[in-house]
């Protein structure tokens, strides 16, 4: 037997089970299911971190629209808003590494 415990994608347990093995989940709350997601989160970080690679970045990017439903928010108005703060403040397209700022007076 292995232990996990962790948030695992939807069809984890439908896999394991035509592997001929037996799992045992349960359904989170609302509460406990938003705390796994950012576990998850650091999880797929931690690994995108180490592999540097786009199967990790699509783990992540996953990871962080299923945080946005599950605190309310549709998908669309993350896009509307990650598309104002690019236009308003711009991308990170640049490259620009910002060393310091000097007080004006």
């Amino acid at each position: 037997m292995k232990i996990y415990n962790k948030l695992v994608r939807d069809k984890i347990p439908e896999i394991i089970e035509m592997d001929g093995k037996k799992c045992v989940t349960h359904i989170l709350t609302n509460e406990e299911y938003i705390a796994a997601l950012e576990m998850k989160l650091n999880e797929e970080v931690a690994e995108y971190q180490e592999d540097k690679n786009l199967e990790e970045m699509a783990d992540v990017l996953e990871v962080l629209q299923a945080i946005c439903v599950a605190r309310g928010y549709s998908l669309e108005e993350l896009e509307r808003l990650r598309a104002k703060k690019a236009d308003e403040r711009g991308k990170f397209a640049d490259r620009i590494f910002l060393e310091y700022v000097e007080d004006g007076k």
